[in-house]
Parts: C-alpha cells; sequence; structure tokens
C-alpha cells in the first residue's frame, strides 16, 4: 500500500511541475497562448488513450510491471525538460509524462485498494485520491520555490524528481510479481457492468467538471497571473498548490459525509468558484485567491465522492479497467478546457476566452448535480459482475437444478426455489455443486 502511495504522490508531482513554470517557458520559446494550452493538454491526450486502451493491464500483468514502466517513461518526462532547448522538448516530455500517470494510475490505486480489508476500501480509496492530489499540489508548490531561489531554475525541480523516481524504482522492484495467468493483455474499450452505468456516468461527470476547473487553474491561470500583476514563480506555484491543498484537506470529510452529499457538496463549490472566475476571466489576484480555496474544497470533495462510488461498483476482477475508464473522465476534464481557452483566445484576449469557457462550465454543473441525484447509491452486496456470480440466478433453470444455489456458491449465489418432495424434479448426471 505505501508503494502505491509513494508512487502516485511521485508521478502526480512530476506531472505537475512545470504549471507556474508556462509563463517561462511562453517567454523564452516565444509561444502563443494557444500553444501553450495544447502543451499542458498535451499531457491528457496521451494520458487518456492510454487508460481507454491499457487501464486493465494491472488486472492482466500485475502492479509490478506497470508501475516501473510507468517510472520510466515519467523519467524520460523529467529529462526532456530537465535539458529542453526548444517547444518540441516541452512536448515530447509532457507527452512522456501522460504515459507514464496514464499507465500507472490505475495499476497504483488497484495495489492500495487490494491491500485493504473489509471495511478499510473505501478509507484506501480515499487515501489513493488524497496521495493523487497531494503530489498534484507538490509539483507546482516545489518548482515554483526552486525555480525562484535555486540556481539553474529550468533544471533543479527535475533532477530532484528524478531522485525521487530512483527511490520509487527501488520500492516497485521490491514488490512481488505476479503469478502468470491465462488472460492476454488486450485493447480494450472501458467496460462498465450494466446495472451501474447510470451511477458510473454520473460520478465521471462530476469528476470532469472536478478536474476541468484544476486543469482552467493549472493550464491558464499561471499567464493570467503573470500578465496582472507580474508575480513571481513562487507566488503562483503557491496560488496553485493551494487550490490542491484545499483539495486534499477535505478529503476525509467524503467518507464522513458520503459519496452522494460529497459530490452534491463539492459540484456547489465547483460552481461558486466558476463563477467568480467567469466575473474577472482570472485577472484580479484577490478574486483569484478566493476562487483557488473555494475550487480546492469543492475539487476534493467532488473528486473524492466520485472515486468512492466507483469503487464501491467496481468488480473485484475488472476493478483496473472500471479505475481506468473513471480517469479517462478525469484526464479529459483536465485537458479538455484548456485547449477550449487557447482556441477562443485565438480571436479575442485570454481574459474573455477564459470568461467565455468557465461560464460554460458552470452551466454543465446542474446537470452534474441531477445526475448525482437519481444515481443509485450501492449499500454492499455483491459486485455487479463479479464471475464467480455466472451471469446472474436467471441464468436459467439448469443452474438451479444443479444444486441448492447458483454457480456463484454458498458466498454471494441466490438460493433456488425450495421445491415440494413429491414435485422436486431429478436431473440426470453428477448433482453436486459446481465449484
Amino acid at each position: 500500500m505505501r508503494t502505491g502511495i509513494y508512487l502516485l504522490v511521485v508521478l502526480t508531482a512530476g506531472a505537475y511541475l512545470p504549471s507556474p513554470l508556462y509563463p517561462d517557458y511562453q517567454r523564452a520559446f516565444e509561444i502563443s497562448d494557444l500553444a501553450m494550452t495544447l502543451l499542458y493538454a498535451t499531457f491528457a491526450l496521451v494520458s487518456a488513450p492510454v487508460l481507454l486502451l491499457f487501464g486493465s493491464a494491472s488486472d492482466v500483468l500485475g502492479a509490478r510491471s506497470v508501475l516501473r514502466a510507468g517510472t520510466l517513461s515519467a523519467a524520460v518526462g523529467s529529462l526532456c525538460f530537465a535539458f529542453a532547448g526548444d517547444a518540441a522538448w516541452l512536448v515530447a516530455g509532457r507527452a512522456a509524462q501522460g504515459l507514464a500517470l496514464g499507465a500507472a494510475t490505475a495499476a497504483a490505486t488497484a495495489l492500495i485498494s487490494d491491500n485493504a480489508r473489509g471495511s478499510s476500501r473505501s478509507r484506501a480509496t480515499a487515501l489513493a485520491s488524497t496521495a493523487f492530489l497531494l503530489g498534484t499540489a507538490a509539483g507546482p508548490v516545489a518548482a515554483g520555490v526552486l525555480a525562484q531561489y535555486l540556481w539553474a531554475p529550468g533544471c533543479t525541480p527535475y533532477l530532484l524528481h528524478l531522485l525521487l523516481l530512483w527511490f520509487g524504482w527501488r520500492r516497485v522492484s521490491a514488490l512481488r510479481a505476479r503469478i502468470g495467468t491465462s488472460r492476454r493483455l488486450r485493447p480494450q474499450r472501458p467496460r462498465i457492468p450494466r446495472g451501474v452505468r447510470w451511477s458510473f456516468a454520473a460520478a465521471a461527470m462530476t469528476g470532469f467538471l472536478a478536474w476541468a476547473v484544476v486543469g482552467l487553474f493549472l493550464a491558464v491561470v499561471p499567464a493570467l497571473l503573470d500578465r496582472a500583476a507580474q508575480v513571481d514563480t513562487a507566488t503562483t506555484g503557491f496560488v496553485l498548490g493551494a487550490v490542491l491543498v484545499c483539495s486534499a484537506s477535505v478529503q476525509p470529510l467524503v467518507v464522513r459525509v458520503g459519496v452522494r452529499s460529497a459530490q452534491l457538496a463539492g459540484l456547489a463549490g465547483l460552481f461558486t468558484s466558476l463563477v467568480l472566475l467567469a466575473s474577472t476571466g482570472g485577472g484580479s489576484i484577490p478574486i483569484t485567491l478566493c476562487a483557488a480555496v473555494v475550487a480546492g474544497a469543492g475539487h476534493g470533495l467532488a473528486y473524492g465522492g466520485a472515486a468512492a462510488a466507483v469503487e464501491d461498483i467496481a468488480p473485484r476482477t475488472e476493478r483496473g479497467a472500471v479505475v481506468g475508464a473513471l480517469y479517462l473522465a478525469f484526464y479529459l476534464g483536465a485537458g479538455g478546457p484548456a485547449i477550449a481557452v487557447g482556441l477562443v483566445a485565438l480571436g479575442s484576449p485570454l481574459e474573455t476566452a477564459m470568461s467565455w469557457v468557465t461560464a460554460v462550465a458552470g452551466a454543465l454543473v446542474p446537470v452534474a448535480a441531477v445526475a448525482v441525484v437519481f444515481a443509485r447509491v450501492p449499500r454492499g452486496g455483491p459486485d455487479p459482475e463479479a464471475p464467480s456470480h455466472g451471469r446472474s440466478c436467471a441464468r436459467g433453470r439448469r443452474g438451479l437444478l444443479r444444486g441448492n444455489r447458483c454457480p456463484g456458491g454458498p458466498r454471494g449465489g441466490a438460493r433456488a426455489p425450495r421445491w415440494p418432495r413429491s414435485r422436486r424434479p431429478r436431473p440426470a448426471g453428477d448433482r453436486s455443486r459446481p465449484s
């Protein structure tokens, strides 16, 4: 469990190290606003397909193999940023970071959950969400401080990240290798159990909006702060870190208030933050700071509630694929609105583009709230699609006639109807319960 938490923190921190440095990159390489938003979104554009195609890799290959591959890819990304000579190096670094986190997120989250037992599962999910947020917060803060007060501002943060990745490699290598499995790793679209698709859709929409707000802060707000008040990288890093520190601080409340209440409260906070950003376009420092705090609290509740809701409904044997589908929505939310701001900025100032995009995102919040209200909250019981249950107890009379229970056996299977002794059928063949 500790290894999974450590890797989540380190990998997410590396993915968001460049955020406070974007204004410096834009001036040094003469990059347009659209190119800068595309540079930020490259991470999501790469990690989303990786999750889409290989979200279940940990279910087949095991966590150790997937996490080692993610660690190597993250190291390549940090090297690209450390020695960047033009914008192409930055794009390559973002692509490597997206590949790393896209491959390792589901594996690390599943590793944390698999090492929790019984009632600790929901707490382990909240812990994984908190680790993801702490890494996202630590990246901008560390990069801003190191770039402002130490030598080689464009290199030092990434060299430190490489050192942390080396420790992570050693921890992952100490994990027990997975025993061979008959399953094959095949690219596949996200597969959500039929009976919980509405609940998953509500959680995915909530998570999309939560990360859309954070993505706007990480991609666009640094440039707006730089143009409005010429703030230094350390200040920008602390503003961005405040969003995610506030988010991590409210994560423990998810377990206490419940997944539905957490998502609704989080959506309310996100809506308030979007209204504040839309009113000023991110150009007012006091209002932007206020919006950052509110957005952080809303993000923590909405993101944590969405992750916990999906963990409750995810079948154990397919958890990697289901969690990967959820994080696909997270990454699309983190990158999509940022690209929209860059496109609108082609014909209008960046502040105006920010206001338009935040207004559209705010209009989607009530839709997500309605979906959460009508989503079914699981209250325990067997996994909806667990293989041991067969397809269902409605599989046919043959399953009922073969024993007292459905093919799931004594755990999770429903009892067959009790036939009167005089009318009890007598099927031919072996009457033993299937294993």
